[in-house]
């Protein structure tokens, strides 16, 4: 059994080839589940983000555990394993478990610490939990990641004035107009990020917002909390007439602007600067838009530069982090290496107490005029001789959990017992109870689609 993690984030990958590989919120079920359905898999959980994605599995074997990793990006997205694998990086045990805690305490976004992420994380994990995908090395670990987190961001001040992408978006504004004094603003979608980028707009002085968005409620809601105007989808490309600055942070699929439809625009504004930022993932604007006269448009990859002069501020912290990380990453490794020793100890319980149970029934039998008391007191005292020759066989199967040759020891010791079937029972209970509860949540969720039949993206 190995913990693994296949993925790409902004270091590895261009925006241009992570906006190729993004699992849609309501794919994420069907995508668990075709996952954990797959050869070599045993857990999953897929975390899809503007700047990353990542598969973590729990899987038999490494190295065909890492190919059926590829093969299931390659069939989801209709997409060569070769035209992507180098884009990948793949960490395996401790480092995979070290990305994972990095990764949640903010330490490998593109703004060091910011706390986004953290939600981020939880809800994939939840999605693949309920989904049946996760068992008990991933509900242990992606729970233990979150509750580090938590503690990183209490403990240490990596989060003081918290930044995230729409941050960094604000600041690049401000270095090329100095101040947003005067200037209107139009904030195209109505999710989280845009949220993030009104409040930070508002902090920054800027009181003319336009949140235009393709369900007019949600525009207004936003634009409600910010004193702003709410205009309907339809009024999009009117609204850049008026606009000093566009953020787009959609959800869309595919560009929402093109070339074509801000080039009439930019003549009627007698091409008036217009500053553009997409930080969405796909892209919502068309990249050619930066060849139009007056548009001044930057993506998501142009914010690194920005990000970066926030790294020195918090790399103390951040170095105070890591070392919370390995602590971890130390405790994980010890109840994982127990988890090896549980099937032996409830196997050798369970053969003890069988004993106890047929030794007690059969001495009642032939001694039918024992008082209760009586009977209570032989029980006390047999168990307590049970419990005394468990004691050390106990002890010591405990301390095998750390030992090099878990495996063959834990044999011997299921050997010297006569718990062999007993111990693979236990093992294959456990599995049963994982299959079971990923199928009741199939059954819920109707996910019915093999592998084989992952459609093309």
């Amino acid at each position: 059994m190995h913990v693994m993690v296949v993925g790409l984030n902004y270091r590895t990958a261009p925006v241009e080839v992570r906006e190729k590989f993004v699992f849609q919120a309501d794919e994420l079920p069907r995508a668990n589940y075709i996952l954990r359905n797959t050869k070599s898999i045993l857990e999953c959980i897929i975390v899809s983000t503007c700047n990353r994605m990542e598969l973590y599995a729990v899987v038999d074997q490494e190295h065909p555990g890492s190919h059926m990793l590829k093969a299931f990006l390659s069939s989801w997205f209709g997409i060569p394993v070769e035209q992507f694998s180098r884009h990948l990086y793949i960490h395996v045990e401790d480092d995979a478990i070290r990305h994972l805690f990095r990764v949640t305490t903010g330490l490998d976004s593109m703004v060091l610490g910011e706390t986004q992420i953290l939600g981020q994380i939880r809800d994939a994990f939840q999605v693949a939990q309920q989904n049946g995908s996760t068992g008990s090395v991933f509900n242990t670990l992606f729970k233990q990641a979150i509750t580090l987190a938590k503690r990183a961001h209490s403990e240490t001040e990596i989060s003081q004035n918290a930044v995230s992408v729409s941050y960094a978006a604000i600041e690049l504004g401000k270095k090329i107009f100095g101040t947003f004094a005067k200037k209107r603003v139009l904030l195209i979608g109505a999710g989280k990020m845009s949220e993030l980028t009104a409040t930070h707009l508002n902090a920054n002085g800027v009181a003319d917002v336009m949140v235009i968005n393709r369900t007019l409620e949600k525009a207004q809601e936003m634009a409600q909390r910010f004193n702003g105007t709410a205009l309907p989808w339809d009024q999009l490309v009117d609204a850049l007439l008026e606009a000093d600055i566009v953020i787009s942070s959609t959800s869309a699929t595919k560009v929402i602007l093109k070339a074509e439809d801000v080039r009439p625009v930019m003549k009627r504004r007698q091409y008036r600067p217009l500053f553009m930022i997409d930080i969405a993932v796909p892209r919502d604007l068309d990249p050619v838009l930066q060849e139009i006269e007056g548009v001044f448009l930057y993506d998501i990859d142009d914010l690194e530069g920005i990000v970066e002069a926030n790294l020195k501020e918090r790399e103390h912290e951040a170095a105070k982090i890591e070392v919370m990380i390995e602590k971890e990453i130390e405790e994980f490794q010890q109840w994982l290496e127990m988890m090896g020793v549980v099937p032996v100890l409830a196997a050798l319980r369970e053969k003890a107490n069988s004993i106890y149970e047929e030794t007690m029934r059969s001495l009642e039998n032939k001694l039918p005029d024992l008082s209760e008391r009586e009977r209570k007191q032989i029980r006390k005292h047999s168990m307590s001789i049970i419990n005394q020759l468990l004691k050390d066989p106990i002890i010591q199967t405990k301390e095998l959990a750390g030992n090099a040759q878990r495996e063959e020891r834990l044999q011997i010791v299921s050997q010297m017992f006569g718990i062999e079937e007993q111990v693979v029972q236990k093992q294959r209970m456990d599995a049963e109870r994982r299959r079971l509860a990923a199928e009741q949540t199939i059954e819920m969720v109707g996910l019915t689609v093999p592998f084989e039949k992952a459609p093309a993206r």
